[in-house]
């Protein structure tokens, strides 16, 4: 078996977390100044959605040599005008929302294990093993907790008037049973098995074990990172999911088992989604 190529893999690594952190501040920035208007090009003369018909012909009659008349000819000019020289762009819906979110966790996923086969690390090291009942328990319990004290969180953030953003969240949530379906089915195991196998795995087990780092600085490191990784929810939510993280990092450290906070992130988001999808 060939040596371990602990700096490629490690520099793959930082090179996802780097884009993933600016993909993040790329959707804080979407969430914090949404565009204005209604998002329609249209030629300058065009009226707004709020002007009438009845505006665009009195602007015709009051053109230098117009004549008014009340016909077909003048409402067919007036509603030319008022048609948009573009349509509008197809709405994205969550369904599509949370295609994307898959595809592209999941493409950054398959980078990293991909990277991890190449570079052979050792499967101990990220934290993968034969997968047993105790370890899924663990997550379980683990995962129920979490979610509690996320709850709590979020309620103490609203308390100090801490800004929680809940509003990638709320773009996420189905409307169909074919998208819960696929937000539980898919997306979800997608997210957590990817922030896991980054966060944890890659930034914590893989670097303890190929340099020999403490296993603690590395999970305050990944911690700070993961908080920032998800600015997107306000500074309420850098808080609240940091503590989270740290947390998982320690679970990490302690069991040594991937398995263990795979299964406690996803059940932290799965309980999210459907305990506040069923509150509004």
């Amino acid at each position: 078996m060939p040596a371990p190529n602990w700096n490629a893999f490690a520099a793959v690594a930082l090179l996802v977390l780097a884009i993933l952190i600016a993909l993040a501040r790329a959707s804080q920035a979407m969430l914090a100044d949404p565009p204005e208007g209604d998002g329609i090009d249209r030629p300058e003369d065009a009226p707004r959605p709020d002007e009438s018909v009845e505006s665009a012909t009195d602007a015709d009659a009051a053109e230098p040599g117009a004549v008014r008349a009340d016909g077909p000819e003048v409402a067919g000019r007036a509603a030319e005008r008022a048609t948009p020289a573009v349509e509008p762009a197809e709405k994205l819906t969550p369904g599509r929302l949370l295609l994307n979110v898959a595809l592209s966790q999941g493409l950054f996923g398959a980078v990293l294990v991909g990277a991890a086969v190449l570079a052979a690390i050792p499967p101990a090291a990220l934290g993968v093993g034969s997968p047993t009942l105790r370890e899924f328990g663990l997550g379980v319990a683990l995962g129920a907790a979490l979610f509690a004290a996320n709850e709590l969180g979020q309620r103490g953030a609203d308390a100090l008037g801490i800004d929680y953003e809940d509003g990638l969240r709320e773009m996420l949530t189905p409307d169909t049973p074919g998208g819960w379906l696929l937000l539980l089915g898919v997306v979800l195991p997608v997210i957590a098995g990817f922030e896991e196998f980054l966060f944890r795995a890659a930034l914590v087990g893989a670097l303890t074990a190929g340099y020999g780092v403490s296993p603690w600085l590395l999970a305050l490191g990944s911690t700070v990172a993961f908080a920032v990784g998800h600015g997107a929810q306000g500074a309420g939510g850098i808080l609240v999911t940091g503590a989270l993280g740290g947390v998982l990092a320690v679970a990490f450290v302690l069991s040594g088992s991937l398995l263990v906070v795979v299964v406690a992130h996803y059940l932290v988001n799965a309980l999210e989604f459907v305990v506040h999808a069923g509150r509004e």
